[in-house]
């Protein structure tokens, strides 16, 4: 199974977002910048989460997005069947498969399908989020505060 190219920058932008303090604001631009994702395509990207409910965007000065709800409320596997286009294993009808009445293979795509969707149903964007300042570290991003203190202790 893989996951499209969409659904792995939502995972990277709810990961972001994980990051921060739940009160914070990040710009998409940030975002976009620390992941070398286009700010376009990462703009429709964060419209879906929102209107799925698991970030929350505020437009205007000041604005910016943040989680919606605690890491530990987010399911992976909820997050995948809300945003991938399709979970359809394999496409027999387009063009139409001429072996498909006694084809066996759909329907151990589909078992497959289920195991992988089964075992991303068991963890949360908080499984994911084990060593923040790791991932801080990696990302080369330091919350607000901590950016400010390193850039003047470097001053």
């Amino acid at each position: 199974m893989q996951l499209t190219r969409y659904t792995d920058y939502a995972f990277r932008t709810l990961i972001f977002l994980g990051l921060q303090k739940p009160a914070e604001l990040v710009t998409i631009s940030i975002v976009s910048e620390h992941f070398d994702i286009p700010r376009n395509h990462l703009v429709k990207i964060v419209n879906h989460l929102a209107k799925l409910g698991y970030i929350e965007a505020l437009r205007g000065k000041g604005g910016g997005i943040r989680l919606n709800r605690p890491a530990t409320k987010i399911n992976l596997r909820a997050v995948v069947e809300a945003v991938e286009e399709t979970l359809t294993p394999v496409n027999c009808h387009e063009p139409t498969c001429r072996i498909l009445p006694s084809c066996r293979l759909v329907g151990i795509m589909d078992e497959a399908q289920e195991a992988f969707l089964a075992v991303l149903g068991k963890y949360h964007l908080s499984d994911l989020q084990q060593e923040p300042q790791r991932l801080e570290k990696l990302l080369r991003w330091f919350p607000p505060a901590q950016e400010r203190s390193a850039h003047v202790a470097h001053s």
